[in-house]
């Protein structure tokens, strides 16, 4: 990854264009007796769509369960199981079974993808191209790998981006109890030179209860391959 250290903030700023957000520190959940303010807000966060009837709420990986107030969302492009970045003004905790009460303010949605199984037959279609990760911009929560990366813009055909595991990715977990898996990038010769950040989340699927965490070896356009460790 490169070595260079950019605020987490900043980047989530860039990617959602929330100004106040980026600049305001997290603040700590109040407790009951001091209640929430309308004033109180989070910064950007993760959080998973989860479909109910109509209407839909969010499951936050930080929060836990969200109940918008939001009448007027648009949710026709949410689906279930889609992540997204979200910021809120919290109203209330225990609301009608649901963690908290907000007033969303900003919801993003993200590229959300699975984790793939490669074989050698499959191995050129993900490729294994260079991306530009900032440290501390790839993430596991929720049960998903989290990743913002500063992407060099195709001209024409649309990039590729997996997270995959071979078969000598689960031997090699077999071994130390962590989920061994490859972010692959193909950009298919088709760079423009120009960068945008672009954001994707990775659901993890079913871990086993002693899974210690999460190993991903990737080609860092800075660093050539190297390892990311998160330990549960």
């Amino acid at each position: 990854m490169h070595n260079e250290r950019m605020v987490t903030m900043k980047i989530f700023k860039m990617l959602l264009g929330i100004c106040l957000c980026a600049l305001m520190p997290l603040f700590s959940s109040c407790d009951d007796n001091d209640g929430y303010s309308i004033g109180d807000f989070t910064p950007p966060l993760w959080a998973t769509v989860r479909s109910q009837g109509t209407a839909f709420y969010l499951d936050c990986d930080v929060w836990g369960t969200l109940w918008p107030v939001n009448t007027h969302l648009d949710s026709s492009q949410l689906v279930d199981g889609q992540r997204v970045i979200t910021s809120f003004n919290p109203l209330a905790d225990d609301y009608e079974g649901f963690d908290h009460a907000v007033k969303i303010l900003s919801l993003q949605p993200v590229l959300t993808k699975q984790l793939e199984q490669v074989t050698p037959d499959t191995e050129e279609e993900y490729g294994n191209d260079p991306l530009l990760i900032y440290q501390g911009d790839m993430s596991v929560s929720g049960g998903y790998l989290n990743l913002l990366f500063l992407q060099n813009m195709p001209a024409k055909e649309k990039h590729r981006i997996s997270l995959v595991q071979s078969k000598e990715d689960l031997q090699a977990g077999e071994e130390d109890d962590y989920l061994h898996c490859q972010l692959r990038y193909n950009d298919y010769d088709d760079l423009t030179g120009y960068r945008a950040y672009g954001a994707v989340s990775f659901y993890l699927g079913e871990l086993p209860k002693d899974c210690q965490g999460v190993k991903v070896v990737l080609q860092s356009e800075k660093n050539g391959e190297v390892e990311a460790k998160f330990d549960f």
